[in-house]
């Protein structure tokens, strides 16, 4: 969709049509309902306005109710963060600040995050079309804020300004995971971190990278690690954070290693984002538990108890680690359906599932992993 296209859209006329074109999507296809469409309409907007229409059905996981009122391209949903996510980092923000800017604001997503927060809202992106969407969008959504088409690196900081980055991590090759190759690329980004900013970037940030008085806080949402979110100093709580959705359990500490020792009776696995942050060994302190091996991210207890930031398991029995034996054993217990969980042995469960060739009726869970260097399989239940 070109800037001209998009404008169109925004007319009376486009609006129509994507009133239209959103009525008939839940009884016809895309083709037939183009097809449909274009014998009244231009061709282009017919196109623009159908894929209007299921880019905000697609992004309602996303974005929920604001979905049906947003306007996207598919690279910038694909781009976007979640609500929910945008939500932690923008209420947390607007009680540090009053203003932000978004150098490389996209289609606005973290904009009306801010602003429902109450922040004053400056939004950067060079791209064209995705600035005038996101213009598009703040207004959609009764949201204040400016959005200036330009390069970042020409917009001068009021004092006041709070800069927030989001590296764009995909190019024509497809995903970026070196961060000098992202843009902005990193040695933008550090600039930036010197003083109070604000960046999104990818979970599987190297710990080496964050400056010593930078915050790193990795944010995991319905089970899924989706970012870690960079604090600088002004903005900066903790050395480390890891923060699980919804109920914003959070976790904080600076990397303890923790202590090592005998398997218990029951088995507790981190969240994806404390394991990031390296915080197990602060969780181990919290649950009262003990590491089962000093690079592999299970903890052991010997009585059943809980955290939010981890799932717990009992420890029904000890099984062979070997293929052969532990296919004897569970075929003795009945099992048919199996779940292998692993860390830190070189298994692939899928596969491995596959080769046992399970034949009974019974659901079980066993659990791979090293301990004291060895392999041990543990067959579990959740608590």
């Amino acid at each position: 969709m070109d800037l001209a296209t998009f404008r169109r859209l925004l007319t009376p006329e486009g609006q129509a049509l994507l009133a239209e074109a959103t009525a008939g999507a839940a009884s016809e296809s895309d083709l037939a309902l183009g097809t449909r469409l274009r014998r009244e309409h231009d061709a282009d907007l017919v196109a623009a306005a159908v894929s209007q229409v299921r880019l905000r059905a697609k992004a309602r996981t996303k974005l929920g109710d604001d979905a049906a009122s947003m306007y996207f391209t598919p690279d910038a949903l694909e781009q976007a963060t979640r609500a929910t996510v945008a939500r932690l980092r923008a209420e947390r923000l607007a009680r540090s600040a009053e203003r932000v800017v978004d150098l490389g604001c996209g289609i606005g997503g973290d904009l009306v995050a801010f602003a429902r927060a109450g922040v004053t809202v400056r939004g950067v992106e060079r791209d064209p079309v995705r600035a005038a969407i996101a213009r598009a969008n703040l207004e959609a959504l009764g949201l204040d804020g400016e959005v200036i088409e330009g390069d970042l690196a020409d917009v001068t900081l009021a004092a006041d300004e709070v800069p927030f980055l989001d590296p764009a991590r995909r190019s024509g090759a497809g995903r970026v995971f070196d961060p000098a190759a992202m843009e902005p690329p990193w040695d933008v980004v550090l600039q930036h971190l010197r003083g109070r900013a604000v960046v999104k970037t990818l979970p599987g940030l190297d710990h080496g990278l964050v400056p010593d008085d930078v915050e790193a806080q990795w944010v995991s949402d319905g089970g899924d690690l989706v970012e870690a979110c960079l604090w600088g100093p002004g903005l900066a709580e903790v050395p480390r954070r890891a923060t699980v959705l919804p109920g914003e359990r959070e976790l904080a500490g600076s990397g303890e290693p923790g202590v090592v020792g005998e398997v218990g009776g029951f088995l507790h696995e981190p969240d994806d984002s404390v394991i990031r942050a390296g915080l197990v060994g602060e969780l181990a302190a919290r649950m009262g538990s003990r590491l089962v091996d000093p690079h592999i991210a299970y903890v052991t207890t010997d009585d059943a108890v809980t955290d939010p930031l981890a799932r717990s398991f009992r420890i029904d029995a000890e099984l062979p680690f070997r293929e052969k034996q532990l296919r004897a054993a569970l075929r003795e217990r009945g099992v048919g359906t199996l779940t292998v969980k692993k860390r830190g042995v070189d298994v692939v469960p899928e596969r491995l599932v596959q080769r046992l060739r399970l034949r009974g009726e019974v659901t079980a869970t066993v659990v791979m992993t090293r301990v004291a260097g060895e392999g041990r399989a543990f067959l579990v239940d959740p608590l």
